[in-house]
């Protein structure tokens, strides 16, 4: 009897008298005589069917010897059954046998048995699951290498052998014969073509179980063990044996003269005191009867056999936690104090700057380690080395005591507004003594008056040039504003102020007027300017000007001017007056002092105080290495402080010394201006650097108290426009605010 399966493939059953594969091949057979022909399934439609077929093959191929034997009967029975029934039953008998006689040799043909020395066929052998050997792989046919194959699609050979004989191409089934290949015989599902070699190969039972194992994600080889238990390589146990079976040394058993030596040195010292018993060591001290008065502790007792005193060199300082690659962050420096140690000298740096880093991986080589080496290997042989007595000093004794800068509020901090309208550089700002307007000049031409606390610009003067400078006159009764614009001094009423002011202003300048018909000085010559102003010519171009405390004398630098380099102008009388008949120098800077008739004259190198009302040289301030671009006096008028291009501004004590009292760098470029504050005790410094430092300088009406200066603030609110920075700064007449003229052509007002 015959059954089919679920899938819709025939199953055999077998009977007592004929094998399983007799079975099946009669089942095949019958269907092509006259039964119904199933439907061919893909070949890979399900691995474990064809793994089943497979195993049903394989046990085939191992059953032959049972077909063989039961041939006999199948035989005999078809015999029998042929002397029965002569009829459909003897053809179908018929092609049975036939069949699997055909089947037999066609499977001896394809994959033949050799022999092997134990007797075993080569189909049977076990190849090594762990070898690496390409000696297990099929060796392939063709030879071509990487060659395309497409190289030979109109070609009848597909490559060469290695005898160098072309590889004729076969003749190729269609996809019918294919499929009935598939259906016909059990190896049609398990064979595969190979287009290199031009060849089909079937698959073994092993190999399609190795395919199945790997698209499952599973190790190829069945014995392959991913959970190998852990093989402890080293023993805990101690094994009593010697590390090296060497025979003992002879220099073992002769004495050592290096042992010699140490027993001598030992008994030396013993004999000398130096080292002493256990039951020495209680005894009491006995002091020496006798001493040497002047000589060092410690002299006699340190030298040693040779005579000479031993001093060791000093070690090194270990490193603490600043120096880990991933310090805490108590020690890690804040943005304030890295922006200090930047302002400080190449001198003055720390030698190291604790930095944090992720990983040790990250940590780049320390740049100064070979010379650190070799200067320390300069102090071990080259310095000499002398013993000194250690002071106790408390190093907290050695910091100066400041004041935390939160202490010393009131001083500007926050950028509030930023006057914005020029067109190029603005290289001087001067506020007027109300505090409620500001003037402004730039390299565009032109003077700008603005109202303080709104930002407004409320006038405009075009005076046609370079404007050098510009300052508001002091005097509160006059709303008067002075201007340098090449070789030309103008005074222009700025109609602020009351009433009475802009009358005063008024009247003074129609005075001028008048008094300006008059032949002129050969100094300078006064002319009116566009029936409101008055323009004070000078022979050289005009690069500063200043007020006098009182506001009716003002003066005039000229630094190409020679011997009229500096002019004083007296507003009442419309005069000018030239007190030097010869500079010592070229002059930068004149200011007024703001209580006595001093005048200072700062040259490049030196500033100059003269007395006008002797008409003699009172005090000669000495510079520094660079050249004096400002000056600015305390309004005590005993303190100087001047800017200069070396980065350093110096503040001088005029009761004190001729020479700096204090030199402070903390810009990293040349300084433009200096100012000092006229009500709060602070004073400030601007520069190319594009920054502004606020300074809090006490000075103490006790002649023995020093000045305290410490730096609170630094101020950034401009950008370097051509390598220059901030041009000019000014304070607030009476509040704790300042103004800064930067290069990019903008004002910014600073507040508290």
């Amino acid at each position: 009897m015959r059954k089919r399966s679920k899938a819709g493939a025939p199953e055999a059953v077998a009977s007592s008298s004929g094998s399983e594969a007799a079975e099946e091949e009669l089942f095949a057979a019958e269907q092509r005589l006259g039964g119904e022909h199933p439907a061919a399934e893909p070949a890979w439609s399900d691995e474990e069917d064809v793994l089943s077929e497979a195993d049903e093959e394989d046990s085939e191929l191992s059953g032959s010897d049972r077909e063989q034997e039961s041939g006999t009967d199948a035989d005999s029975e078809a015999s029998s059954a042929g002397e029965d029934s002569p009829s459909d039953d003897d053809e179908l008998d018929t092609a049975i046998v036939e069949l699997a006689a055909g089947r037999d040799a066609e499977d001896a043909e394809a994959n033949p048995l050799v022999a092997t020395p134990d007797g075993d066929p080569a189909g049977d052998l076990q190849i090594d699951a762990g070898s690496d050997s390409s000696e297990d792989e099929r060796a392939p046919r063709n030879t071509i290498g990487q060659v395309p194959l497409e190289w030979y699609k109109d070609e009848q050979h597909i490559g060469y052998d290695r005898d160098a004989k072309k590889l004729i191409k076969r003749d190729r089934k269609d996809k019918l014969d294919t499929l009935l290949a598939q259906t016909d015989t059990k190896q049609g599902l398990r064979t595969i073509y190979d287009e290199y070699n031009d060849e089909e190969i079937v698959l073994s039972k092993d190999e399609l179980r190795l395919i199945q194992r790997i698209r499952q994600g599973q190790f190829p080889d069945v014995e392959i063990n991913p959970y190998e238990p852990e093989v402890n390589w080293f023993s805990d146990d101690k094994e009593i044996m010697p590390l090296s079976a060497a025979p003992e040394p002879k220099r073992r058993f002769i004495p050592s003269k290096w042992e010699e030596k140490k027993v001598v040195k030992l008994v030396r010292a013993l004999r000398k005191g130096w080292i002493k018993r256990s039951s020495e060591r209680n005894l009491p001290v006995k002091e020496p009867e006798a001493y040497l008065l002047w000589a060092d502790d410690g002299m006699v007792t340190d030298r040693t056999a040779t005579g000479l005193s031993y001093v060791p060199a000093p070690k090194t300082k270990l490193p603490g936690h600043e120096e880990s690659y991933n310090p805490p962050r108590e020690y890690l420096p804040s943005e304030e104090e890295r922006n200090a140690q930047e302002l400080l000298d190449d001198e003055d740096k720390p030698e190291f700057t604790p930095q944090a880093f992720d990983s040790l991986r990250q940590v780049p080589m320390y740049s100064s380690f070979i010379k650190e080496r070799f200067e320390r290997c300069l102090d071990l042989y080259l310095c000499p080395r002398s013993k000194k007595k250690r002071i106790d000093v408390d190093p907290q004794s050695l910091v100066p005591k400041l004041p935390k800068p939160q202490d010393l509020q009131p001083f500007p901090t926050t950028l509030l507004l930023r006057y914005n309208g020029h067109t190029a550089r603005v290289r001087s700002i001067s506020p007027d003594s109300s505090g409620q307007w500001l003037a402004s000049a730039s390299d565009d031409g032109t003077v700008r008056l603005w109202e303080v606390r709104t930002g407004r610009c409320t006038r405009t003067w075009t005076l046609g040039g370079v404007i050098q400078c510009v300052a508001w006159c002091p005097n509160a009764a006059l709303s008067l504003l002075a201007a340098a614009v090449d070789t030309r001094l103008i005074l222009l009423p700025t109609g602020t102020g009351t009433d009475e002011a802009q009358a005063a202003t008024a009247q003074t300048l129609r005075q001028a007027q008048a008094a300006s018909a008059a032949p002129g000085t050969p100094v300078a010559t006064w002319q009116a300017y566009e029936s409101e102003g008055i323009t004070i010519f000078h022979r050289a171009p005009v690069s500063y000007l200043t007020w006098h405390a009182k506001g009716d004398y003002f003066a005039s630098v000229a630094p190409t001017g020679n011997t009229q380099a500096v002019l004083v102008h007296q507003l009442s009388k419309h005069t000018t007056q030239n007190p030097f008949r010869k500079n010592r120098g070229r002059v930068m800077r004149v200011l007024f002092h703001p209580l006595k008739p001093f005048l200072f004259v700062a040259t490049q190198n030196h500033v100059r105080v003269y007395n006008l009302a002797q008409q003699a040289l009172a005090k000669k301030l000495i510079g520094g290495s660079g050249s004096i671009t400002s000056m600015a006096i305390h309004p005590g008028g005993d303190h100087v402080i001047v800017g200069s291009e070396d980065k350093r501004l110096a503040w001088y004590d005029l009761d004190l010394s001729t020479k700096p009292y204090r030199a402070l760098r903390y810009h990293s470029h040349a300084l433009r201006s200096v100012a000092f504050h006229k009500k709060y005790p602070l004073f400030a410094s601007a520069s190319d650097d594009a920054s502004v430092h606020i300074f809090h300088g006490m000075v103490y009406q006790d002649l023995m108290t020093n000045p305290l200066i410490v730096p609170v603030k630094i101020l950034r609110g401009h950008e370097m426009n051509q390598f220059e920075g901030v041009y000019d700064c000014a304070f607030h007449p009476t509040q704790p605010w300042i103004f800064t003229a930067g290069a990019d052509g903008s004002i910014c007002l600073f507040t508290n």
